[in-house]
């Protein structure tokens, strides 16, 4: 009996630790940097790639939205390792509409996709040449969440007296 409630509980467990998407890698260029196909953007075109980053912007145009984003390496999980140094940027094209208050600046994104025609933008006052990813899958990751000031499940034996 107690093999069984072992066995039961532990793809439970396991299920409850998941996190994120685990794309397949396959046929995936994993070596290659936004800031480097910004370099020379045609001779990269056609690739897929396994991006991920923080988001600046939302742009919602007519049969597609557009976000702008700031590329970060990918931990294990495949979510962007946001202290670590940036790798560029780039344009992330999904196919309808994707809400802006969701998508919006400082969210992470990781995103799989295929390399298009570049576009010619500006950060700031520089023109930067964005590589653009026809996002093939695309996953918003959850908020981080910051832990409480003060723990509110407590276990332990006595009496608590509290405001």
């Amino acid at each position: 009996m107690r093999q069984l409630i072992v066995m039961l509980l532990v793809p439970i467990l396991l299920a409850g630790c998941a996190t994120g998407p685990r794309y397949d890698t396959h046929q995936v260029a994993l070596d290659l940097l936004p800031a480097t196909v910004s370099e020379n953007p045609e001779s990269y075109r056609d690739n897929k790639v396994l991006w991920g980053g923080l988001i600046v912007a939302t742009h919602n145009l007519p049969d597609h939205t557009e976000i702008e984003m700031l590329s970060y390496p990918l931990n294990q999980a495949q979510r962007p390792l946001a202290d670590r140094p940036t790798q560029g940027r780039f344009l992330l094209r999904q196919a309808g509409y994707l809400e802006e208050l969701d998508y919006a600046p400082g969210r992470q994104v990781t995103v799989k996709g295929v390399l298009a025609a570049a576009k010619q933008g500006q950060v700031g006052e520089v023109t930067y040449t964005y590589p653009v990813v026809e996002a093939q899958d695309l996953y918003l990751w959850p908020p981080a969440r910051h832990a409480p000031e003060r723990t509110r499940f407590h276990i332990g034996i006595g009496v608590i007296f509290g405001r």
